[in-house]
């Protein structure tokens, strides 16, 4: 049966819901069956929350409807790609505000555990139950990753083992109390959004400081961050973080508020 090209899911706008701001999940199903595909959009036709916006059925493909659709989430098929690492990192940069949810055909703890550290933020078997990746599309879609229980243990042992691992260690790096702040929101479990709220600032000054902190660290991603923090002690002690969100300033005064982390050594902005 000849390929078909990337094309938008013709389906009608869902209702919109009670919670939150009344969006829905925008999804890409990129997955080489076509039988796969299909089944997965009548699973996501019952849902009021999820609607599939393009579906791909190569690597080319899925690269070119990451690029036309405005997409919340991708489902993507490991076996799209010889090297699903190099695959999942090359989208992730390209198409930095989407989140990928990749479906491998068996577990495999090294695959697993290179995903995640890439920036993948669930990886699923392709046997999951539709329950469960009902929930895992939604927990990914508010920025939350989502493993099984078999890949929450290969993460912790991923932990164990680093910790023990005998120590030719790193200098000892400083953070500033800006950076440390940062920092020890993340390890809190914090998301970008909720960590500008809480100091009074943006998402992007976050988002600077953060990748200034990875570079500084030697680390990749928030995993590694918070993996290195607790195995190197890097925060001796949490800075207090204020009980309630800090107001952002008026554009006039520039002295408080956003200052806080804005101030004159905030870092280049990312592209």
């Amino acid at each position: 049966m000849a390929s078909s090209p990337i094309r938008a899911e013709e389906k009608p706008e869902p209702p919109e819901l009670d919670e939150g701001n009344g969006q829905f999940i925008r999804l890409i199903v990129a997955d080489t069956q076509a039988i796969f595909r299909a089944g997965l959009r009548k699973i996501f036709a019952l849902e009021d929350d999820v609607r599939v916006v393009g579906q791909a059925e190569t690597l080319a493909q899925a690269f070119s409807a990451a690029k036309k659709f405005s997409a919340d989430v991708m489902l993507f098929e490991a076996a799209l790609a010889p090297n699903p690492a190099d695959a999942v990192s090359d989208l992730l940069r390209q198409n930095p505000g989407l989140r990928l949810v990749v479906v491998t055909t068996e577990p495999e703890e090294e695959l697993t555990l290179e995903l995640f550290r890439l920036g993948a933020y669930a990886i699923v078997s392709r046997e999951v139950e539709p329950e469960l990746l009902i929930d895992c599309l939604r927990k990914v879609s508010k920025g939350q990753p989502w493993l099984d229980s078999r890949g929450i243990q290969w993460v912790f042992e991923a932990y164990r083992n680093q910790a023990t691992r005998p120590g030719a260690a790193r200098t000892k790096v400083q953070l500033t109390p800006k950076e440390s702040l940062i920092v020890s929101c993340v390890t809190q479990g914090m998301k970008n959004k909720e960590i500008a709220h809480r100091v009074g600032t943006t998402e992007q000054v976050v988002k600077n400081y953060l990748r200034k902190v990875y570079d500084k660290l030697g680390v990749a991603d928030r995993l590694e961050l918070a993996l290195y923090c607790l195995n190197n002690r890097v925060l001796d002690g949490p800075p207090k973080l204020p009980l309630e969100p800090q107001p952002a300033p008026a554009p006039s005064n520039g002295a408080d508020g956003q200052a806080v982390l804005a101030g004159t050594d905030t870092p280049e902005k990312m592209s």
